[in-house]
């Protein structure tokens, strides 16, 4: 897991293919043109616009992904991610399912990230999260990057 500044993103473009664009395309946009939906980008990026419902903290189960790592980008206000090591993970609350490249733990998360707009969390297939932590709801990018 990574989790900086937008700016400061950077620094790990050798650590995730295709990070350069992702970055790219988040200096580039405007959050106050905001639009629910998916824009693809070049290298299978996809990027999710969301305006999730927040949920308390016991509600959320960790989930993690095997195909693609996640750039979660918060745009108008906090969001808390929990987070573990998926090696430290023992109850799986649902299998993996291949075609939506998620499996979901009942475990509970290791910390809690509390992001603010202007940073990113990088979450890589071996880390599980549980995004969307909080009251009310939020808007937030999901950056789907395709893992090598």
């Amino acid at each position: 897991m990574i989790v900086c500044s937008i700016q400061n993103a950077y620094r790990y473009i050798h650590s995730v293919p295709h990070l350069d664009e992702a970055i790219d395309y988040l200096l580039a946009y405007n959050p106050s043109d905001f639009e629910e939906g998916t824009t693809e980008l070049d290298f299978g990026i996809t990027v999710k616009a969301e305006a999730p419902g927040m949920l308390p903290r016991e509600r959320v189960f960790l989930e993690a992904h095997k195909r693609y790592i996640d750039v979660h980008v918060p745009l108008k206000t906090t969001e808390t991610i929990g987070w573990a090591s998926l090696d430290n993970l023992r109850l799986l609350k649902k299998p993996y399912d291949s075609a939506a490249d998620v499996e979901f733990y009942g475990d509970q998360a290791q910390c809690m990230l509390h992001l603010q707009p202007g940073t990113i969390a990088i979450f890589f297939p071996d880390d599980a999260h549980g995004p969307n932590i909080g009251v009310g709801s939020h808007r937030k990018l999901c950056i789907k990057i395709p893992v090598k």
